[in-house]
């Protein structure tokens, strides 16, 4: 299943970020392409990119609280 979202951090409505796939970041030259769960590191990474190159940007280990959201089509 495909990740759309993920949150991280404690406070969901407070103080936790929130990355979404197809979001603008670094002022705007990066797009979030991709956030996947990764079984060898037990982690979620999210990968950028900008024209064309997708590069590993942010990783979450499991000791992080994180909140998923999964793309779901009905």
């Amino acid at each position: 299943m495909l990740i759309r979202k993920i949150s991280v951090g404690a406070d969901y409505k407070g103080s936790c970020m929130h990355y979404l796939v197809g979001q603008k970041v670094l002022n705007g030259t990066y797009t979030i392409h991709l956030i996947e769960y990764s079984a060898k590191s037990d982690s979620y990474i999210i990968y950028i990119e900008r024209n064309r190159e997708v590069v590993q940007w942010k990783e979450f280990n499991k000791n992080m609280p994180i909140s998923i959201e999964f793309n779901i089509d009905f």
